[in-house]
């Protein structure tokens, strides 16, 4: 008997199922928000380039980073024996901090670069005589995340230059929104 020829005794009902059971998906919180800026270093600095690192920390330092407990003003980046290191930069800890550590503040803390990378700012900093700042430490994917700025220090008579370029700006707006 062939298949063909077979005939199903009974009718076929549509009957639409109902959708299977789904997880409720957590809200995360936003993963790129800023932690800190160092707005001094546009002041201070001519930033030509940036990178991105990542940042060696201890869990209580973790912590203190999502309460917003850090300056980063004064910070730079040292490389030596081929690892970046952030120096100057103080996270206050919290005072929920465990009591079988002892917080330093403002230890030097490793940033993690590529090869690459660091191969690249070494031979900036060495041979054509910038400065490695930190502008920004910011969450990304649940990690801590360091921007550094290549930087070349400004002279007094170009911090002058940069702030009268702002306002004549700020005038020119001015002058074209009351017409």
């Amino acid at each position: 008997m062939s298949v063909s020829h077979f005939q199903c005794k009974h009718p076929v009902v549509d009957v639409e199922l109902p959708p299977m059971a789904k997880k409720a998906k957590k809200q995360k919180k936003d993963t790129g928000s800023t932690i800190v800026l160092n707005r001094s270093v546009r002041h201070e600095f001519f930033v030509e380039e940036k990178f991105e690192a990542g940042i060696a920390l201890e869990g209580w330092e973790v912590k203190a980073l999502r309460e917003g407990r850090v300056n980063i003003k004064d910070s730079y980046v040292h490389v030596k024996n081929g690892e970046a290191w952030l120096l100057a930069c103080t996270i206050n800890p919290l005072s929920t901090a465990s009591t079988h550590i002892t917080p330093e503040p403002m230890r030097s803390r490793k940033l993690l670069l590529n090869r690459g990378e660091l191969d690249k700012l070494t031979g900036l900093v060495e041979r054509k005589g910038y400065t490695l700042v930190a502008t920004a430490m910011y969450w990304k994917k649940g990690r801590v995340k360091v921007e550094i700025g290549v930087a070349k220090g400004k002279k007094l008579h170009d911090k002058r230059a940069t702030e009268k370029d702002r306002d004549w700006k700020r005038q020119q707006e001015r002058i074209l929104k009351h017409g």
